[in-house]
């Protein structure tokens, strides 16, 4: 989709809003996110709202709806990448 480069998140709020600002920034609203990979609406706003109690699984599947990816790599990596 292009909207996001790249994010680093370093707590699961940092996550939750990202999550949502990509959701909004591809015109999607929960309802419509969550029916894609077969969620609740409300599991949406637990993943953007309070990501410590969302399950992983969950997760994943948003991360799908929104055509996003979870990338992990070292923190020594993090500040050779001048473009964040």
């Amino acid at each position: 989709m292009g909207f996001l480069m790249n994010f680093t998140a370093h707590t699961a709020k940092q996550l939750g809003q990202v999550l949502r600002s990509q959701r909004k920034a591809q015109k999607l609203t929960q309802k419509t996110a969550a029916s894609t990979v077969g969620l609740l609406p409300k599991t949406i706003s637990r993943l953007e709202h309070d990501t410590e109690t969302a399950t992983i699984e969950s997760l994943f599947k948003l991360l799908s709806a929104l055509d996003l990816e979870l990338v992990i790599r070292s923190k020594s990596q993090e500040s050779t990448d001048k473009g964040w």
